[in-house]
């Protein structure tokens, strides 16, 4: 359907009817602006969802830059408020795309050139319901009431949060947050299956959440499978697969070298140290993985190799900045290897595991468009050489790997 005239007006009524309240709650799930024009640097799209603040619901506006999120809550009728300026054309900063999905419809709002506005709106195919009962500090993009929480120690007999767990729980709703985030802009077919593997799963938490979120949220049929070198973790793990009759989910006994996997779609690799991490990174890239979730934990291979150039000298003395430089280097030129593969990469802070003060995130996205740029991947490979001889390093793992196989 498309009706130039008055297309912003019959977009705004939709928003508006879609958050008021019925017994069922808010017939809104999500907006998101996207193609903005503007004078705020870096920032590429602005994700509103509803949540709930101290017993009142509000909308929570995520704005993603470049290399950051930041969120910011108002009240429903500012956030509406907020909406309709980015909606008008005429304004300093505004956005030339609004994605709605709602209960069962999607509606989408373009502007061309000229800012002549046009709507589609169409039944949705796979409608999530997300709940709205969120707090600030307990965002829960997994609902506490399903079974694996219990059955890994997140919750007790009755489904209640374990306040030892409070730490792991916000770290599991971060985690699936980032990745929802990550998945949506990739709009992935649900008529096929979405491969996962987690290297170095651990206990399962976010193995498990992931292929809950995936399966029972966003209702895709998903192969996920959790690597951990640790037999006792395998087993524990294992047996709640086994007792919650979970389809979908297995554990393998091993490591990024020893299990080879024959599709991924989405890598993860949490605290995998040193060159474990460029090991995972190698395997998603080598299999096209479109989303690649990596935390690294420590940088040795780089550290030894620093020639500090001569102007920096009088910081990098100091075994504790030089160790910063080794992991912003080692880490940046991960970035940069990816980007030069094809992926859209952010490297940001997460919740620290509960085993290092380690905070780091390498979010990688496969984009068709940056694999097809062979002028930009020429520029990114002269970068690398660039930052390479500068602090006079010889070899980086992931670098090598991706040169043996042709990747690069």
């Amino acid at each position: 359907m498309s009706l130039p005239e008055n297309a912003v007006e019959q977009f705004s009524d939709c928003l508006t009817d879609s958050l008021i309240p019925s017994a069922d709650g808010f017939s809104f799930i999500k907006l998101s602006l996207a193609k903005y024009r503007g004078s705020e640097a870096g920032l590429n799209k602005i994700s509103v969802r509803v949540l709930e603040v101290k017993g009142q619901p509000q909308l929570s506006f995520t704005y993603h830059y470049q290399t950051r999120d930041v969120t910011k809550n108002f009240r429903i009728e500012d956030g509406l408020a907020q909406i309709q300026t980015y909606l008008d054309q005429s304004q300093v900063d505004s956005f030339k795309s609004a994605y709605l999905r709602l209960q069962g419809l999607e509606t989408q709002l373009l502007f061309n050139k000229k800012n002549e506005a046009t709507i589609q709106t169409t039944a949705a195919a796979n409608t999530a319901v997300v709940s709205q009962a969120h707090d600030r500090e307990k965002n829960r993009f997994i609902d506490i009431k399903r079974p694996f929480l219990t059955g890994l120690g997140v919750t007790d007999a009755q489904q209640k949060l374990i306040p030892a767990m409070s730490r792991k729980w916000k770290q599991i709703n971060k985690f699936i947050e980032v990745f929802q985030h990550a998945f949506e802009s990739l709009k992935l077919p649900t008529n096929r299956p979405v491969h996962v593997v987690d290297f170095g799963a651990g206990k399962g938490y976010l193995t498990f959440a992931i292929h809950d979120f995936l399966r029972e949220t966003l209702g895709y049929t998903a192969q996920v499978t959790g690597v951990e070198l640790r037999d006792e973790l395998v087993k524990l793990c294992g047996n709640v697969v086994n007792q919650l009759s979970i389809q979908g989910l297995d554990f393998y006994q091993g490591d990024v070298r020893s299990y080879h996997p024959e599709a991924v779609d989405v890598m993860i690799a949490l605290h995998a140290c040193d060159v474990a991490t460029d090991y995972a990174l190698h395997t998603g890239v080598r299999l096209g993985a479109s989303i690649i979730m990596c935390a690294p934990c420590c940088h040795k291979q780089v550290r030894p190799q620093i020639k500090s150039p001569q102007v920096l000298r009088p910081m990098l003395q100091h075994g504790v900045h030089l160790g910063q430089e080794a992991e912003m280097l080692t880490d940046g030129l991960r970035a940069l290897l990816l980007e030069a593969c094809g992926y859209e990469t952010k490297v940001f802070e997460f919740v620290a595991l509960e085993h290092t003060s380690k905070n780091k995130m390498i979010l990688a996205i496969k984009r068709e468009s940056l694999a097809k740029n062979t002028a930009k991947k020429a520029e990114i490979l002269s970068q690398i050489e660039s930052i390479k001889a500068f602090y006079g390093i010889r070899e980086q793992c992931l670098e090598s790997l991706l040169m043996a196989d042709g990747l690069l």
